[in-house]
């Protein structure tokens, strides 16, 4: 699921993949759920089921329970500490939400590792780094979780996924329902997401593997709903870039197509999102491919998959591969004269799937 950091609406650790292969991502994957951060990963100790019985009223469909998520995320106000774990990697981050109805605002600073703070409004983001006084600002889609979910065929999602309520528990000291979301098929992951009782604010989600196992955790240890987060602050601070060098990838929207790709057969219930080419000066140059390198995005609405297409070069792509950090899985291979990098929470059978579908038109 692509949780770019955002458990409620986080922006950023899945859900911000800058435009560029992994081999390049400063982090573990992009989250999009309960209010998270870029690029970051954390540790929440084990929370034990409470002697509290379900809600009452009759079961909510998969639809029903995301919708209700979705919206959580992106209405309320909050700030709360935020940690995650993908096996033996851990990070903590801090978090300020806060929305007016018409626009919503979010500062997401790392607790551990290297210091960096995300500022976002709506869907512009500019991300401090510190010790490198550099700040990139950047243009990402809408908060929420699952923030593909509104973008994908709605009917599509029971296809390919079942809801399953399963009992009560207490997170951050706040009462929660818990849900598990299954997959119907081998080609996504399933996932246990831990739902605020009064707003349905996700307050702790887990990727799950094969037999249920925890492949990643993302989780609130400490939430204060209806905080009084100040709006003009989080503003004047994103645009206090005093002392940085700010850096603004420009990325061109287009199609696969027009840049020579398709996909020879598709992936049952992955559906084609955007796709962007960025100008790299020298690189299509240096191989006369002629093509700068392209980010193709797919999504089921939960899960997503990038397509990472760039020039080969033999310094550099030295032989094909596949890696996975928690729940996010990598394989990349050579495809003529390109080398190809597919990225996502999904099993590896599925990215290679993608992969050997992938081919030139011209």
């Amino acid at each position: 699921m692509t949780f770019v950091l955002s458990m409620p609406s986080h922006g950023d650790v899945r859900s911000t993949q800058r435009f560029v292969p992994l081999q390049r991502l400063p982090g573990i994957r992009r989250w999009s759920a309960v209010a998270l951060v870029a690029l970051v990963s954390g540790f929440m100790l084990p929370v034990h089921a409470q002697n509290v019985p379900p809600s009452t009223g009759s079961a909510r469909s998969v639809n029903e329970w995301l919708t209700r998520m979705h919206e959580a995320s992106r209405q309320r106000s909050y700030t709360g500490t935020l940690v995650v774990s993908a096996g033996a990697a851990m990070a903590a981050s801090k978090i300020w939400h806060v929305c007016d109805g018409t626009q919503q605002m979010e500062r997401v600073d790392t607790l551990t590792g290297a210091p960096r703070s995300t500022i976002r409004r709506n869907k512009e983001v500019i991300t401090f780094v510190p010790e490198a006084k550099i700040a990139f600002v950047e243009k990402r889609d809408s908060l929420g979780m699952f923030p593909e979910m509104l973008r994908t065929p709605s009917n599509l999602i029971p296809q390919f996924y079942s809801a399953r309520e399963v009992g009560v528990q207490r997170v951050a000291g706040h009462l929660a329902d818990m849900v598990e979301i299954l997959p119907r098929d081998d080609l996504r992951f399933g996932y246990r997401i831990w739902s605020e009782q009064q707003t349905g604010l996700v307050v702790k989600l887990q990727t799950l593997g094969e037999q249920g196992a925890v492949l990643e955790q993302v989780a609130f240890s400490e939430l204060q709903l209806d905080a009084p987060v100040s709006m003009e602050k989080l503003a004047r601070l994103m645009k206090d870039t005093r002392g940085y060098e700010v850096h603004k990838p420009t990325l061109k929207k287009t199609t696969a197509e027009a840049e020579g790709w398709r996909l020879k057969e598709p992936v049952p219930g992955f559906t084609a999102m955007s796709c962007h080419t960025r100008e790299t000066p020298g690189a299509a140059a240096a191989t006369g491919s002629g093509m700068a390198p392209m980010q193709w995005v797919f999504s089921d609405g939960l899960a997503s998959v990038s397509l990472f297409v760039e020039p080969f070069d033999p310094q550099r792509h030295t032989q094909e591969s596949s890696a996975v950090v928690g729940a996010t899985h990598s394989v990349n291979r050579r495809v003529g004269d390109h080398w190809l990098t597919v990225l996502g929470e999904v099993p590896a059978p599925t990215l290679r799937r993608f992969a050997l579908a992938l081919e030139r038109t011209r």
